[in-house]
Parts: structure tokens; sequence; C-alpha cells
């Protein structure tokens, strides 16, 4: 086994998952988790407007990303890109300083930051979620003589950008959209819920899933699969959840009616309301309205098209895996092949 640490780095949260890599008798890749950490620093606050990274929202990542290298070395994670990898999305790929960012974390971790792409995240948030779902099949299409497996749809909501990914075992079509729960609050959101706000941020929304369905078929899923701390936090509520449970969480599955509700409750809570909720982070409360607008708009669209299809959608469900966890497997020493090559 290979000990390898992965870190994602996104517009709100950066994450860090040190595990035990290998593959299982089959060749599938595998992790054993050693452990998980997850800090809200804000990197993305201000990019959207400015451009560039903050210098607070700087220096607060930097000082995590230090105690992430202490632990690598506490928990005898070798030097070196073979295995440790850091990932950084979409806030660092839109400032213009970010290079401030990346010379930082070489110092501090002794590895190059990846400005990952956003079909390169996809990618990764893809292969992630498959950790919770193998052996579960997006769904079956029935048909008059035969049922026919059909896709599943990975949605990855972030806070400066959302990931929509179609495939089976790999992803067949994907597309990385400037939106997401950090990106509408700053645009539209950030003296509250009114109900012209609400308006501006659904349409923006709507027409970037305009642009999703040239390249992705909304129509096609058999299963809605959502990832991060939004959709685990709108799927906490519709459980009556007292706190984050992650046992409860995986792997739960709702109607899209029962989504659609919690979301929309979510966007016209109170601050007192999203402070009694134990599950959801403080540093979460002030984008959460904006990351439960961009669900719902999503889980409809997808709702709309997958009925008007004659396949009507029939869940939506929760993975606690997801592109940590793709960086991980993508750490997972390749196959040696009969002759002791590398397949």
């Amino acid at each position: 086994m290979t000990r390898v640490a992965a870190i994602d780095c996104g517009t709100n949260t950066i994450r860090l998952l040190i595990a035990e890599a290998d593959r299982d008798q089959s060749g599938r890749p595998r992790l054993e988790v050693l452990r998980r950490r997850n800090e809200i620093v804000r990197l993305g606050q201000g990019v959207d407007r400015t451009g560039m990274l903050d210098p607070e929202a700087l220096e607060r990542t930097l000082r995590v990303v230090a105690a992430y290298a202490a632990d690598c070395d506490e928990l005898g994670v070798a030097p070196g890109e073979a295995v440790r990898r850091f990932v950084a999305t979409s806030a660092t790929r839109d400032a213009s300083n970010r290079e401030d960012f990346v010379a930082g974390v070489r110092r501090l971790l002794g590895v190059e930051p990846e400005v990952v792409s956003g079909q390169e995240e996809a990618r990764l948030s893809f292969s992630g979620s498959l950790l919770g779902a193998r052996g579960a099949e997006g769904a079956e299409i029935q048909g008059r003589a035969e049922r026919v497996p059909a896709p599943r749809l990975v949605v990855d909501l972030g806070g400066g950008s959302t990931e929509l990914v179609l495939g089976m075992d790999e992803p067949s079509a994907a597309i990385s959209l400037d939106t997401g729960s950090v990106r509408i609050t700053e645009r539209f959101l950030s003296s509250g819920v009114t109900v012209g706000a609400e308006a501006a941020a659904r349409a923006e929304v709507r027409g970037l899933l305009d642009d999703a369905e040239r390249v992705v078929d909304l129509s096609a899923p058999g299963r809605l699969v959502g990832l991060a701390g939004t959709i685990t936090t709108v799927t906490a509520h519709a459980l009556g959840l007292q706190d984050f449970d992650p046992q409860a969480l995986n792997g739960a599955e709702l109607s899209p009616d029962a989504v659609l509700a919690s979301c929309e409750a979510i966007i016209h809570s109170t601050a007192e309301q999203r402070a009694s909720w134990g599950y959801l982070a403080p540093g979460r409360r002030d984008v959460i309205a904006a990351g439960a607008l961009v669900w719902s708009e999503v889980v409809t669209r997808v709702v709309e098209r997958t009925a008007a299809a004659g396949r009507p959608l029939e869940r939506v469900t929760t993975s606690l895996y997801d592109i940590l966890d793709g960086i991980a497997l993508s750490l997972v020493p390749a196959q040696a092949g009969p002759e002791g090559d590398e397949v």
C-alpha cells in the first residue's frame, strides 16, 4: 500500500485526505482513510468582483496549508508529487494573483499546486463519487421488452463553480459552470434574499443550465447524485437531522419534491434558523441560501427534462465521496502487468 495525501482547495473550503492507497484483486483503486480534515477559509472572497485573491483570505488559507503539511509529516506521507497532490479550483483559476498562492503552497507543502480546469475538476468529482456507488447503477430505463441501464448525473456544487458530469463508470459528457454558493451570494444575495434578487439569481442559473444542455443531456440520467456541502446541508434538512451525521447522509435517497421543499425552506430561512441547524457549519451560513437556490434550479431542470422524455426522475442521492476522493484515487499506483510493467 502507498500512503497518499490529497488536498482540495475550493472557493469556500480547503480539505485534506490522507489514506493508504492500493488496488483490489480486480484492479480497482481503493482507499483506507487515515485522516480527513475540512476548514472553511473562503479563499474566493471577493474574487468574482476584484479578480484577485484577497490578502486576508490568502493568509487564512496558507495557515491551513501549513497545518496540513504538518499532518502529512505526522502520518508519514513521503515528500513529492507522486504521493501528495494539491488541487485548486474555481477561485484560484479566476485570480490574477494566483502565483502568490502557488508559491506559498509550494513552499509549505513541497509540491506544485495544480490549478485545474473545470473539465478536470468534473472528472475528479465523478471519479470520487463512484467510491460510494460501486455496484449501484445509475438506474434502469424500463422499456417494453428490456431494461436498459441509465447513466447517473453527478453534480458537484461548490462555492465558485458547479460541475455536471454524466456517465456510467466513466464520464461521457461534462461541463463546469461559473456558479456556486459564494459566487451567487456575492453577485445577488449579499443584502439578503429579496424578491428581485432571487429572481435575478434564478435567471442567471437558468441561463447557465441552458448552456449546459448543449453539452450534457439532462434528460438522460436515471439517478441524480449530489456532492459537497450545500447538498449535504439540504439533505440534512430534508432528513430532519440535528447534527451532521455522515452515516445518515452518505447514500441518502430523497424524492425530488423533498429536495425542492428543503431548498425553498433554506432559501427563505432566517439567520436564527440557520444558526440553530447543527449540521450547518458557521462558515457556510451566509452562503447556504444561494447554494440551495442553485441546487433547486438543477433539480428542477433535471425533473422537467426526464419527465418530458417519459422517464421521470424518482430519486436524488447524496454522496460524501467527491473530488477529494478523486484526487486521492489519482495517486493510486498503476497496476503491474504480467511482466512487471505498469498498465
